[in-house]
């Protein structure tokens, strides 16, 4: 079954509301079995003329489970805090299958 992963890019507008969203979201993450692989670490351009912005990975065990937990009701208050917080771009995409 492939993976399922949230991919972010992210410009922060308002660094003290985008903490509160921060500091809140890891719960609804884990309680739906995800888990980070990338959160805001360093980032390089290596191709192209858009400066880098702050990404995130976020991995589930399937597409359907990432989207269960984007679509959630833990989640819809923390998705409008951080869309008052920041500006950017969420996908959902699938992993290859491991079978």
């Amino acid at each position: 079954m492939a993976k399922g992963y949230v991919v972010g890019e992210i410009e922060v507008t308002d660094p003290a509301l985008f903490e509160e969203y921060r500091s809140k979201v890891p719960a609804t993450i884990a309680a739906y079995g995800g888990r980070y692989l990338v959160r805001g670490g360093e980032t390089q351009r290596l191709e192209g003329d858009r400066p880098p912005r702050r990404m995130v990975v976020v991995e589930f065990e399937s597409p359907r489970r990432a989207s269960e937990w984007y679509h959630s009701e833990e989640y819809r208050p923390l998705k409008a805090l951080r869309m008052k917080a920041s500006k950017g771009h969420i996908v959902l995409t699938a992993g290859l299958d491991a079978t």
